[in-house]
């Protein structure tokens, strides 16, 4: 059998009370993707056939990952079209993942940069993000994640040698922990604005390099560690967000306008009143 490395992210996870078995309804229908300002959730809003939310130029963000079911999964998460580990450009299946356990809820604060360390993510304009800064912003304004279960495992066979058994329980090392704690990111607060990547030139469009984008901003401490995973091919959920700054959701009518013109067009002709009649007190 083929063993695939992923990237785990050390966040805690809940496991199973039984292992091995499942709870009933665990079916995978709620895996979950979110975007969190200031630890809260941003609202999100339905339209043209796709999740949208707004971001607010500056703020940084966090992306969290649920997994609603009781055996682990992994999940390829890529934001601007980048893989948020290693910055690649890949398919989902071929991308490095994060290993959620059991239950396990994760918060991904940024660009995975060592094996300690990540970039805080940030809302930012095209022209000074990171996909600017690696020459490729076709695919900015965009949060997409693809979960995969993991391959059933062969069932282990009983040793009848109760002898050799004990033996090589003796001999075996100790299980590694693939999902353990995280270290808390508690970094003082950076301007993430000065430590952004100065974007190469490009030929677009100064209106197209004011659309949103992710930066690379702040230091935060994310410890992580690499563990085996293989997985399913097929997909078990994917979940795709999409992010604008307020004018161009106005502009693609997820929010509606606000100004004098938008009002009269809600004005209509004629309602259910009667005329008011001045010889009565009002």
């Amino acid at each position: 059998m083929t063993r695939l490395t992923r990237i785990a992210s050390l966040a805690t996870g809940l496991v199973c009370a039984a292992s091995g078995l499942c709870a009933a309804g665990s079916d995978g229908q709620d895996f979950s993707v979110s975007v969190l300002v200031d630890g809260v959730a941003a609202p999100e809003y339905a339209a043209r056939g796709r999740i949208y939310i707004e971001a607010l130029k500056g703020k940084e963000f966090t992306i969290r990952l649920s997994n609603p079911t009781c055996e682990r999964v992994a999940v390829a998460l890529a934001v601007d079209g980048r893989n948020v580990v290693d910055a690649a450009r890949t398919s989902p299946l071929a991308a490095t993942k994060w290993i959620l356990a059991p239950y396990q809820t994760a918060e991904i604060p940024g660009w995975q940069i060592s094996g300690q360390t990540s970039r805080k993510f940030f809302f930012t304009e095209t022209s000074h993000s990171y996909a600017k800064w690696l020459g490729d912003t076709a695919n900015v304004g965009t949060i997409e994640a693809v979960f995969f279960r993991e391959r059933p495992r062969p069932p282990i066979v009983a040793e009848k040698d109760e002898n050799r058994t004990r033996r090589e329980t003796a001999q075996a090392p100790p299980p590694s922990n693939a999902d353990g704690e995280r270290a808390a990111g508690a970094n003082g607060r950076l301007d993430g604005a000065k430590e952004e990547p100065v974007p190469p030139s490009s030929a677009k469009s100064k209106a197209a390099d004011s659309f949103a984008a992710t930066g690379i901003g702040r230091e935060t401490s994310f410890p992580v560690q690499w563990t085996a995973f293989d997985e399913d091919p097929r997909p078990a959920a994917r979940v795709a967000i999409r992010y604008e700054f307020h004018e161009q959701l106005v502009r693609l009518g997820v929010l509606p306008r606000a100004d004098d013109l938008y009002a009269r067009e809600n004005a209509s002709g004629f309602e259910h009143r009667y005329a008011p009649d001045p010889y009565r007190p009002r």
